[in-house]
Formats: structure tokens, sequence, C-alpha cells
């Protein structure tokens, strides 16, 4: 009995972390939504959406802090505790990058935003929601090749950055008077762009999930792309 109520209690954590996940991965796409289309109502629920996200944190921290004081969890049981707390922590950052978005949008208000500024960022949204997907997934499934699959992703998504502040640069030589509203929406790109760099984070405690090894740039691409 006392190991089944263990067992429930590891994948209750394990929902828990999927089902915050799900809720970020949906934000990330309706935070440019709301940009773009000027959706002020949206932008403001997103920001005050991210005082959830804040309590799941701390809730998933309590929830894996109270196994380890209760159960005693065996070694690789030990390394998913520390997994999802790294996880739910990164899932949080992520989320502020959603309601910095939001926030900027508020800050635009009801002005019209430039199409060659914001052209980019619907597929860094969607780029940087299914590298997320797919951490998910290695997550639940153990599974350090597709971990390591997903961080390659994000150099997708820093490409589009790029070619994003480009044209607000060009945009700021062209339309001095335009300034804070170019750069405001540089700032906005470049939250998607950190939000992919998060979920590389993921990916790396996926790997430690699964391997028993952390590892970080050389170290981890030599160690899968030697196999």
């Amino acid at each position: 009995m006392l190991r089944e109520t263990y067992t429930k209690e590891l994948r209750h954590l394990q929902d828990e972390i999927l089902r915050m996940g799900s809720e970020v991965e949906e934000n990330l796409l309706k935070a440019v939504e709301a940009l773009i289309k000027r959706d002020l109502v949206l932008s403001e629920k997103l920001v005050q959406a991210d005082k959830w996200f804040n309590q799941r944190r701390i809730d998933i921290g309590t929830e894996a802090f109270g196994i380890i004081a209760t159960q005693q969890p065996m070694a690789s049981d030990m390394r998913l505790l520390a997994a999802s707390l790294e996880i739910a922590g990164e899932l949080e950052r992520i989320h502020d990058y959603v309601k910095g978005i939001g926030n900027i949008s508020l800050m635009i208000g009801a002005t019209a935003v430039p199409d060659p500024l914001t052209t980019h960022m619907p597929e860094m949204a969607e780029k940087a929601r299914y590298m997320l997907h797919r951490a998910l997934d290695a997550f639940t499934e153990r599974n350090a090749r597709l971990a390591y699959e997903t961080i390659k992703g994000d150099d997708a998504v820093d490409k589009l950055y790029n070619k994003t502040y480009r044209a607000v640069m060009t945009h700021m030589a062209a339309n001095p008077d335009a300034f804070e509203l170019a750069q405001r929406l540089e700032w906005a790109a470049h939250n998607l762009e950190r939000a992919a760099d998060r979920v590389t984070n993921i990916c790396e405690w996926v790997i430690y999930l699964a391997t028993g090894e952390y590892r970080q740039g050389k170290d981890l691409l030599k160690s899968f792309e030697k196999k």
C-alpha cells in the first residue's frame, strides 16, 4: 500500500508538470496573437495568468519536498524529483516571458504595430511552443535522444530573432519617431528567443533524468554526436 501511494504521488507530480507545460505552450501563442492583433483584453489576461504559474511552481516544489520527506525515494526517483523542481522553475520563467509580451502589448496600447517588425514572431512562437511540446514528451518518455534533438530547434528560433532584430534596426533608421515602438517590439521578439533558451534548459534536465548525467554545451554535443 505504501509503495502504491508513493507511485501515485510521483505520477501526480509528473502530471502537474505536464499540465503546467501545456498551459505555457498555449499562452506562448496567445501572447503573440494578442500583440499583433492589438487585443489588449487578452494581453491583460495573460499578464494576470502569470500569478497561477508562480503558484504552480511553489506547489510543485512543496509536493516534491513532501515526497522526499515522507517516502525516502530511490536514486532514480530522486533524479525525477530534482528534474521536476528545475523544470517547473523553467516553465515559470518561460511564462514570465509570456507576461513580458503581454505587458509590452499593454504599453503600446491601441497603436498599430508595423507588419515588418512582427512578421517572424508567430513562427518564433510556434517553434518555441513545438520545442516545449517535444521537451515534455521527452520528459514523459525519459527520452534523452529526443531531448537532445529538441535542443537543435533553438538555432531556428535564433535565426528568426536575428531577422526581426535587423528589421527593427532598419525601421528605426528610417523612422526615428518610432524608436520606442520598434524597441518594444524587439523586446517582445527577444522574449520569444529567451523562451526557446529555457526549453533548452528543460531538455538538459530531461537528459539528466534519463541518463544520470547533467551536461551542457560542448560536453552535451560530444556525448550524443559520437553515438
